[in-house]
């Protein structure tokens, strides 16, 4: 019995890694090959005592949504202006049906919080709030499937803030 608890625990042990390491493969490929897009955010408070510096987000496009009328899960469909800051166009369930030169961003709905469409915080390092005070907007990488990933926040001028 001891020789299989050891092959038991590395058989897990390598599955553990497998998925690890997908999930980082994922990632890493959603921002190679992912589209930029710009999404406005609605002010919040940027500082917790606990965390340190970092700054809420909320999205200006996951504004005015009723959580009665959509459900749990499902697609918020944006299109792009020319300066690649998205509007919303329509909340659906699926990934179809999706008009060319529209785009896919997938949301959860929490009943006391309205909608999330991706990171909800931005964190940075101490002593950078003054930096951060004017982001206009977050910056994501989207796939065709709807994942994104938060990558940056912008300023007004559309300039990344570094």
């Amino acid at each position: 019995m001891k020789k299989y608890k050891w092959i038991i625990i590395f058989v897990n042990l390598i599955v553990l890694l497998g998925m690890f390491n997908k999930s980082i493969l994922k990632k890493e490929t959603l921002l190679l090959e992912g589209k930029l897009i710009l999404l406005e955010l609605v002010p919040v408070d940027p500082r917790s005592l606990m965390q340190g510096d970092y700054m809420r987000l909320r999205y200006a496009i996951s504004e005015n949504i009723k959580d009665d009328s959509i459900s749990k899960r499902g697609f918020c469909v944006v299109k792009l202006d020319k300066n690649g800051v998205a509007k919303k166009v329509r909340i659906q369930d699926n990934k179809n049906p999706i008009n060319e030169s529209e785009y896919l961003i997938e949301y959860t709905s929490k009943e006391w919080r309205g909608i999330n469409i991706g990171a909800e915080s931005f964190f940075f390092q101490e002593g950078d709030a003054k930096k951060f005070e004017n982001a206009k907007y977050g910056a994501v990488k989207v796939d065709h499937d709807g994942n994104s990933l938060l990558i940056g926040l912008y300023d007004k001028k559309l300039k990344k803030i570094e």
